[in-house]
C-alpha cells in the first residue's frame, strides 16, 4: 500500500498575528510548530510532506522551514497561484488572494499520488492524532471514505482572544452530519465546564467537550475531483470577486448532505495549540517545554533520529 502523504497548507502570513508565523521558533532548539508536526508524522509513517505555499514566500520558506526536513522525509512544494483554476475559467483579473482552503488542498493534486491528511501549518495537533490519522488512512475502505481528527474544544480555546471552530455533529456511527463555523468562542468566565460565544447582544454556550474541527482532515485522491467539482461551480458564481474564498468545511458538508462521502470523526485527547494572536507564543512555548520535560520530544527535535 502507498505510505500517506502529508499536505500542509502554509500559504497564509497570518494577518492577526503579523508576519511569516510558520517559521516562528517555539522550541528549545529554534524548532517550529512545523518541525514538531513534521516529526510526529514521520513517526506515524507518514513518507512526504507537501507544503503548499505562495510563489513569494518560497526562497523564505525553503530556506528556513523545508531545508530541515529534507533529510528525514520527501519535501515537495505545491503553490497556490490565483489563475490555477479548473480549464475553461479565468480569475477576475484584480483578484489579490488565493481561492480559499479548498483551493489549496487541490494545488496539490500534481504531487500527491495516494491516501493523504491534511494541516495547517502553524497549528500543533498532538502526537496522538497523527497515529489515529495514519490508522484510520491505512483502514480506508473506498475512495469515499475519509476522516477527521475531532478535539474537544476546551482543549482548542486561546485566553487572548476570541477563536473561530466548526462545531461537529454527528451520527451514532461518529460519522459527521455537518459541521458549523461558530465565530468568537472564548471561555466561559463563571463555568469552566463550558465556552462561549456571541450571538446578538448576547452569548450563547458550548461545552467544553464539544468536538470540533481543527482542519485536520484525511483524504483519499478522490478528493481532488469533488474539489474540482465545486470549485468550478464557485468560480461560474464568485469568479468576479476580489475576496469570496471555498474553504475545505464547506465542501465537506456538501459531499455529506448529497451523499457521495462519509467522513469518521476520530476523537483526540491531545490539546490543539497555535499562534493565533502574537501573545499565544509564551503558551506554546511552555507547552512544547512540558510535552519534552514528558518525553513526548526529545531536548534536540531531529537529533539522533535515524534515516
Amino acid at each position: 500500500m502507498t505510505k500517506p502523504s502529508l499536505v500542509v497548507l502554509a500559504a497564509g502570513m497570518g494577518r492577526r498575528y503579523g508576519g511569516l508565523k510558520q517559521v516562528d521558533p517555539v522550541g528549545p532548539g529554534g524548532e517550529t510548530i512545523l518541525d514538531y508536526s513534521i516529526f510526529d508524522a514521520r513517526r506515524a509513517g507518514f513518507e512526504r510532506v507537501v507544503f503548499v505555499i505562495r510563489r513569494d514566500i518560497e526562497a523564505l520558506f525553503r530556506e528556513r522551514v523545508g531545508s530541515r526536513f529534507e533529510r528525514w522525509i520527501d519535501v515537495q512544494y505545491a503553490f497556490q497561484e490565483i489563475d490555477d483554476v479548473p480549464f475553461g475559467l479565468t480569475a477576475a483579473p484584480d483578484r489579490t488572494r488565493p481561492w480559499g482552503t479548498a483551493h489549496a488542498i487541490w494545488a496539490s493534486r500534481h504531487q500527491v499520488d495516494g491516501p493523504f491528511a491534511v494541516i495547517n501549518a502553524d497549528d500543533y495537533y498532538g502526537s496522538t492524532s497523527y497515529r489515529l490519522i495514519a490508522q484510520r488512512l491505512a483502514a480506508a475502505e473506498g475512495p469515499a471514505d475519509f476522516a477527521m481528527v475531532g478535539y474537544r474544544l476546551g482543549n482548542t480555546l486561546s485566553e487572548h482572544g476570541g477563536v473561530n471552530r466548526a462545531v461537529c455533529r454527528t451520527n451514532s456511527a461518529g460519522e459527521l452530519v455537518h459541521a458549523q463555523e461558530v465565530t468568537g468562542i472564548t471561555p466561559h468566565p463563571e463555568d469552566d465546564s463550558l465556552a462561549r460565544y456571541p450571538v446578538g447582544d448576547g452569548f450563547e454556550t458550548l461545552a467544553r467537550n464539544t468536538l470540533v474541527s481543527m482542519n485536520f482532515f484525511a483524504f483519499t485522491p478522490a478528493m481532488y475531483g469533488f474539489i474540482e467539482e465545486y470549485l468550478r461551480d464557485f468560480l461560474l458564481h464568485n469568479g468576479e470577486s476580489p475576496d469570496a474564498e471555498l474553504y475545505i468545511p464547506a465542501v465537506v458538508n456538501m459531499l455529506i448532505a448529497s451523499g457521495r462521502i462519509q467522513l469518521q470523526v476520530i476523537p483526540s485527547p491531545d490539546w490543539w495549540f497555535g499562534v493565533t494572536y502574537r501573545e499565544d507564543r509564551p503558551h506554546v512555548e511552555a507547552e512544547i517545554a512540558r510535552l519534552i520535560e514528558q518525553g513526548v520530544y526529545p531536548q534536540r527535535l531531529w537529533a539522533d533520529q535515524a534515516q
